[in-house]
């Protein structure tokens, strides 16, 4: 299982609780969009997670910009994602970064807000907070590899309840 998150906005520790908790310890890979805070919230990151992989937040400090990159691709069950934190000119820009990238998707954070945006040109996939959702669901994004190809996802929230499922099938 691949799991994203984002946003954690902590001084203090990875924020994780009940069922984000238990994913991200299940999880073949984490995924984080960016905005730890500090470097000791990356850190216990890295130590929680078996498999983990990040891009850096606007409210990252150097000490985090220096071990991990702004963007980056990731590949899970036959799927290239490009991740990002955010990108100025909303879903084109985002749209247009994943082209640009080759990715079949794009994993991203900032807004706080969950949502899977599958009808433009390249589907965007946003996991929301799960530590500080600004108005929105604690959330995070649990995706299974599928036998016929491709990606079947959920947006959970911390409670478990899946509230949004969709689909990523790789470009042929």
């Amino acid at each position: 299982m691949l799991v994203v998150v984002s946003d954690t906005h902590s001084t203090d520790g990875h924020r994780l609780t009940d069922r984000t908790l238990d994913a991200v310890r299940e999880a073949d890979l984490v995924v984080h969009a960016g905005d730890f805070m500090r470097e000791s919230v990356l850190d216990a990151f890295v130590d929680e997670a078996d498999s983990f992989l990040a891009v850096y937040g606007n409210n990252d400090g150097s000490e985090i910009r220096d071990r991990i990159p702004a963007a980056r691709n990731v590949t899970y069950g036959g799927v290239e994602f490009a991740v990002t934190h955010t990108r100025r000119g909303g879903n084109t820009a985002l749209s247009m970064f994943g082209r640009e990238r080759g990715a079949d998707a794009v994993i991203f954070g900032h807004s706080h807000r969950p949502g899977f945006h599958g009808t433009g040109p390249i589907p965007l996939l946003n996991p929301g907070s799960h530590a500080q959702p600004r108005g929105n669901r604690k959330a995070h994004a649990e995706l299974e590899e599928l036998p016929d190809g491709g990606l079947r996802g959920r947006l959970v929230t911390v409670d478990g309840e899946t509230f949004e499922t969709f689909r990523i099938v790789p470009d042929e």
